[in-house]
């Protein structure tokens, strides 16, 4: 995708140095926008799906700008590109100079959006069969939403790539490994980490796509009707009209930026509970990371989406809390052997710590599920029960990850989903079972 993009990039360079810009005040003042828009998103959550909404919404509205003022233009698809992508150079040079570079696959995949926008509108306005087929009223801004439709499933189709390429499986056992939140939220416990390792194939593409999808009712569509307003005020007002039309897509950012300052507090919470068991000694260093992760691994693999994943991940990261309650750690804080009675008060201990924090009651009905028969446990926490065993198995050395599945198959009658086994066995396949516990 990176390289699809800046091949279309140097392309529309070329053209616009070889042939000049069309209307310099129109692409200035969007290019403006575009980095504006940019600059405007210091400050922001990483990881937030649109952290420059005004940035967005102004690219995709000078893809799909007709008129100005009521005459038309004659931009094409090659000279939005070059736009766009100078707006974002430049602020990318005030974001390397803050040491804070901007994120490559967002920038490929806003120029590939932008540029497909760009293509389907262009072309047929210039060529005058846009008007001749919708006119210029209320058909006209219909065509210009099926246009954003069409645009909004190209980027969600993008974003998906993009995202199922960054979640390679993760392996448990010895030092744990880089931990960042699976799901496609903004991430709760500080800065992204680098990629896991493993060098296998991504999970399945169609959870992430549908995850992709979901959020186009939330700040994709707001972005994106932003993006049509610009365009259709812009040809009837012209350039007069950016300003004002600026406002909404800078509230929304701003109501974005608050939502994520609150994420991040709320994440601050679960990630302080879930290392409290590991500074009182009662659990290995990283446990609570590495069943969090593969967890989340092990539920895309069985289609979780969205707000499951993040319950998932809750969860895991939370289930050894009740383990506080204990005189005397477990050995290893392998719980998986303590009799079935004590597992059971645990967990139901562990629940009601849950329950006093504010976290999702779903949450807490996982952690309190953790000794109960798979049979009767909610779908996420038969995978949290699931790879916390593997887990502890794998730190008491019995036989590797192959013996710890063995394991694991032999307690399908009554612990765990044969279904979350197999899926954990084909999530820790495609990082290489080899790798899988190395220190």
């Amino acid at each position: 995708m990176r390289a699809a993009a800046l091949l279309l990039v140097l392309a529309a360079l070329a053209h616009t140095l070889r042939y000049g810009l069309t209307e310099p005040g129109h692409a200035l003042a969007f290019g403006l926008l575009v980095a504006l828009g940019e600059l405007a998103r210091r400050g922001g959550a990483p990881g937030e799906r649109e952290p420059a909404p005004l940035a967005a919404a102004g690219a995709l509205a000078y893809a799909l700008l007709g008129d100005s003022a009521g005459e038309p233009t004659g931009h094409g698809p090659l000279q939005v590109v070059a736009v766009v992508a100078a707006g974002q150079l430049v602020a990318a040079v005030e974001q390397l100079a803050r040491g804070a570079g901007p994120d490559a696959d967002r920038v490929a995949r806003r120029v590939l959006t932008v540029g497909f926008a760009a293509v389907c509108f262009q072309p047929l306005y210039n060529s005058g069969q846009a008007v001749r087929w919708f006119g210029d009223g209320p058909r006209f801004a219909l065509f210009l939403l099926g246009l954003l439709a069409l645009t909004a499933l190209c980027d969600a189709l993008l974003a998906a790539v993009v995202a199922r390429a960054r979640a390679l499986p993760y392996g448990t056992g010895g030092t744990p490994p880089p931990y960042e939140l699976s799901s496609p939220t903004p991430p709760p416990y500080g800065p992204p980490s680098p990629p896991p390792y493993g060098t296998g194939k991504p999970p399945p593409y169609g959870p992430f796509l549908q995850d992709e999808l979901r959020a186009l009712a939330g700040i994709g569509s707001a972005v994106g009707a932003s993006g049509v307003v610009m365009a259709l005020g812009v040809a009837v007002a012209g350039l007069w009209a950016l300003p004002v039309l600026c406002v909404p897509p800078l509230l929304t950012q701003v109501s974005f930026r608050r939502y994520a300052a609150v994420r991040t507090t709320y994440g601050q919470t679960i990630a302080s509970l879930a290392r409290a068991t590991e500074i009182a000694g009662y659990t290995p260093p990283g446990h609570a990371r590495r069943v969090a992760a593969l967890a989340t691994a092990v539920g895309r693999e069985l289609g979780f989406t969205g707000a499951q994943l993040t319950v998932l991940e809750h969860a895991a990261l939370m289930h050894d809390i009740g383990q506080l309650s204990l005189l005397d750690p477990v050995a290893d804080g392998a719980t998986a052997r303590l009799p079935a009675a004590e597992q059971r008060r645990i967990a139901l201990l562990g629940g009601a710590v849950v329950r006093r924090t504010g976290v999702d009651p779903q949450v807490a009905a996982v952690v309190e599920q953790q000794a109960d028969p798979y049979r009767e446990q909610l779908p996420a926490a038969r995978i949290v029960r699931t790879v916390n065993a593997y887990d502890d198995l794998c730190g008491e050395g019995v036989g590797g990850p192959l013996g710890a599945l063995e394991e694991l198959r032999l307690g399908t009658g009554h612990d765990h989903q044969p279904q979350v086994v197999e899926a954990l066995v084909r999530v820790l396949g495609r990082g290489g079972l080899t790798r899988v516990g190395a220190g």
